[in-house]
């Protein structure tokens, strides 16, 4: 026992009592969090009522499947593919195909399609890792890419099963009914949708805390201790490899479910892109991560894309500034104050966070208002001078909206410049312990 320890912190455990080795082992599942996450899935579609919010929500678990089952590559097994997308593809083209079978599909109820996506995607990983995961680094990586652009040009070129340029279309009400749903409204989608969500994310934590899942940790950070302890890091690999391959086919079937077609864009590498984009703007370190980066940038895609057409952009820049100043992404940035909250002195923080992010935020707003008229200036119809920004309606070809946000994006950044000192030794007294709160 370590000098100064009291006998009541020790924590023992007692292999002969399976309920203390549950909790004490890999197979730990805190039900407060996941008690919240079912309750918010159900009563979304109550507050947001409308067919495109639905379908925007959709669009989110989707993603949310999809990047958790990336993570289960980059996060836990230090794998990074750039070729992720075509497990989910396939996994969606193989359940359209069963769609266009109707003999077969008006006997088979639909909320079950996605274990037949999943099991198409496990099975190309099977073929896939049996030789990609001898090694991690750049050779997986490569090799990733290489059969990602494989797949992607034998999409063009398989037109039986990829349908070439046009892609495969399906429609989801010829399955059998489930309990009297045929799935036509979005609604009824959403919680199809929703039900999988929480399902594949359960088992995804759950696969996390096995000792595959704890191994896959071990060698992502030192395979050659991991192999000293006899653990095969390349089965461990592999393992971890099927596995997601099997959830990234679950959500390729959430979107031919949702969507009712898929093309060649399902499984290119930009969609690969996205994927990682998107894992590592949430946090590949911390489960939760990649649902905020999915949440995010979905929101970023979809909403901000309906205001400005340079949402790229702004996704990027802001995937940037997070692999800048956040590598451990948003999760990250939110688990940075714990400290603080567990002594007490998160409170510290509020008056400082007022002083310096506000004038920041206004500071970009000014930039990206410098960036959105030079976009209309350069790119706008000819003697089309009117932008509205802001809902504000001006000449983006006179002096004066040009002066208005250079100072408000000059002005902004300098006070956050100016108080950011206070609130860095803010931050350093909320996270020394003992003081006044």
């Amino acid at each position: 026992m370590p000098k100064g320890a009291k006998p009541e912190d020790q924590i023992t455990t007692d292999p002969s009592k399976p309920a203390q080795r549950m909790r004490a082992g890999s197979m730990t599942l805190t039900w407060g969090p996941w008690i919240v996450a079912a309750v918010l899935l159900i009563i979304l579609p109550y507050i947001f009522t409308s067919n495109s919010a639905l379908t925007i929500m959709n669009q989110m678990w989707i993603t949310v499947v999809f990047a958790l089952a990336y993570n289960m590559l980059l996060g836990q097994g230090g794998m990074l593919s750039f070729g992720h997308a075509v497990y989910a593809g396939v996994g969606g083209f193989a359940c359209m195909h069963i769609m266009n079978n109707t003999d077969f599909f008006s006997s088979f109820p639909l909320p079950l399609l996605p274990i037949f996506g999943g099991l198409f995607g496990m099975g190309l990983a099977l073929i896939v890792g049996a030789f990609s995961t001898r090694s991690a680094g750049t050779v997986f990586a490569m090799i990733s890419l290489g059969v990602g652009e494989l797949i992607a040009a034998c999409s063009i070129i398989i037109v039986a099963f990829f349908g070439g340029e046009e892609g495969v279309s399906g429609d989801r009400t010829y399955a059998m009914p489930f309990f009297g749903n045929e799935f036509l409204q979005q609604g009824d989608v959403y919680y199809l949708t929703a039900f999988w969500v929480f399902v594949s994310a359960a088992l995804m934590y759950l696969w996390s805390r096995t000792p595959v899942g704890r191994m896959a940790n071990a060698v992502r950070d030192n395979p050659e201790r991991a192999e000293f302890l006899g653990y095969s890091a390349r089965w461990v690999r592999f393992y971890s490899f099927v596995a997601s391959g099997f959830f990234a086919g679950v959500s390729g079937a959430l979107f031919a479910i949702n969507y009712e077609i898929l093309t060649e864009e399902n499984l290119n590498a930009a969609s690969s892109g996205v994927i990682l984009l998107v894992t590592f703007l949430g946090g590949v370190g911390f489960f939760f991560g990649p649902i905020i980066g999915a949440i995010v940038f979905t929101l970023v895609q979809t909403v901000l894309s309906l205001e400005t057409e340079l949402w790229a952009f702004y996704a990027g820049s802001l995937f940037v500034a997070t692999v800048m100043f956040f590598p451990g992404g948003l999760a990250g940035l939110i688990m940075m104050h714990v400290p603080p909250l567990r002594l007490g002195k998160l409170n510290l923080l509020v008056m400082p966070y007022i002083k310096t992010l506000i004038p920041a935020a206004i500071g970009i707003l000014g930039l990206c208002s410098l960036v959105e008229m030079t976009f209309h200036y350069r790119h706008g119809a000819t003697g089309d001078h009117e932008m509205t920004l802001f809902w504000t309606t001006f000449d983006s070809h006179t002096l004066l909206p040009w002066l208005v946000a250079g100072a408000v994006a000059l002005g902004g950044i300098l006070v956050a410049r100016a108080t950011a000192p206070s609130l860095k030794e803010a931050w350093d007294e909320a996270n020394t312990p003992g003081g006044a709160s």
